[in-house]
Order: C-alpha cells, then sequence, then structure tokens
C-alpha cells in the first residue's frame, strides 16, 4: 500500500506536468542545490526561456527563505535563514510554470494582495517603468530585497501570475503564487 500511495502521488504530478517538486525547510544552500538541478533539466531547452524560467525560480524560493513564518531560528552567528515553503516546476501549453507557497502572519495578506492585484493588472511597459521607479526609490521598511522580487517575477512571466491565500489557524495564512515562462 505504502508503494501504491507515493506511486500514485509520482503520477499525479507527472500528469501536471511538474518537473521539479520540493517542499520543506530550505536555505540559500537548499536554493543552490535546487537550481543546479533545474538548471541541468534545462540545459536542452529554449536560452531565454530557460534564464527566465531560472530567474523567476530563484525569486520565488528567495521569497520563501525571507517571508515564510514558518522558519528555524539558530543561535549561530552568520547561520543561513531556513524557512519552509512548497517549490514546483513544471509543464504546461508549451511553456512552463513555477510554483512556490508558505505560510505567512494574516496580517500580511491584505498588502501583498493588492501589490500582486496591481502587478497582474499591469502589461509589459507598465511591469517596467514600475520595476524602474522601484530601483529609485529607498527599500520599504519590511522589504529584504529592494520589494523588486514580486515585480521581477510579474515581467519575467509570459501570463498574468496566479495567486491565491487561504486562511488557517494561529492567524496565518498559506500564500500561493504561480508565474508562467
Amino acid at each position: 500500500m505504502l508503494a501504491s500511495y507515493y506511486q500514485n502521488f509520482k503520477q499525479e504530478l507527472d500528469v501536471q506536468g511538474v518537473v521539479l517538486c520540493y517542499s520543506g525547510y530550505v536555505s540559500e544552500k537548499v536554493l543552490y542545490s535546487l537550481g543546479d538541478i533545474l538548471r541541468r533539466k534545462m540545459e536542452s531547452e529554449d536560452t531565454n526561456q530557460a534564464k527566465r524560467l531560472f530567474s523567476v525560480f530563484v525569486e520565488q524560493v528567495q521569497n520563501i527563505i525571507r517571508y515564510s513564518d514558518e522558519r528555524l531560528t539558530s543561535s549561530s552567528p552568520g547561520a543561513d535563514a531556513v524557512s519552509s515553503g512548497l517549490v514546483l516546476v513544471g509543464a504546461e501549453e508549451g511553456g512552463y510554470f513555477v510554483v512556490c507557497a508558505n505560510v505567512l502572519d494574516v496580517n500580511k495578506v491584505a498588502d501583498l494582495k493588492q501589490r500582486l492585484e496591481q502587478l497582474r493588472a499591469m502589461d509589459k511597459d507598465e511591469l517596467k517603468a514600475h520595476y524602474r521607479e522601484k530601483l529609485r526609490s529607498p527599500s520599504e521598511e519590511e522589504s529584504q530585497g529592494g520589494s523588486i522580487g514580486l515585480i521581477e517575477i510579474a515581467r519575467r512571466s509570459s501570463k498574468p501570475i496566479e495567486f491565491d491565500f487561504l486562511e488557517l489557524q494561529n492567524r496565518t495564512s498559506f500564500f500561493c503564487l504561480k508565474a508562467f515562462i
């Protein structure tokens, strides 16, 4: 029964076009390793598409590392941040997608949702102008990356980004973001 369950799980991932799936704690070192696997998988693909896919993948995983509310702390100085999340990369409709998900404080949902809706409504030229504007302005208080990561994901996506939030217990929410390449 064990083998059957996981074989069915693997088959469902295959049906969904998933080529890379990781769930658990992630750090910069894990990001590097997963990125190396993805790079190898994409070696035979269109170079521009592979670069955009890799860039979106890195931005999404860095968002998990920086902003997930499920994290491990270390007393060691300079230790890598270790946060929990889910990462999927797959193929669909002649292109690729990157899905990342993590838990965050419910108080962060409204602001994040507003930012994502704004990005989803912009066309490529508007995204480019917004990106340049953010590069020139000071970093936002809670941002750990200059607040341009989401803009970069939207800019590199070939279709509008998709996102959703699911309220959980303990005043947390499960956040999911999907970008198409």
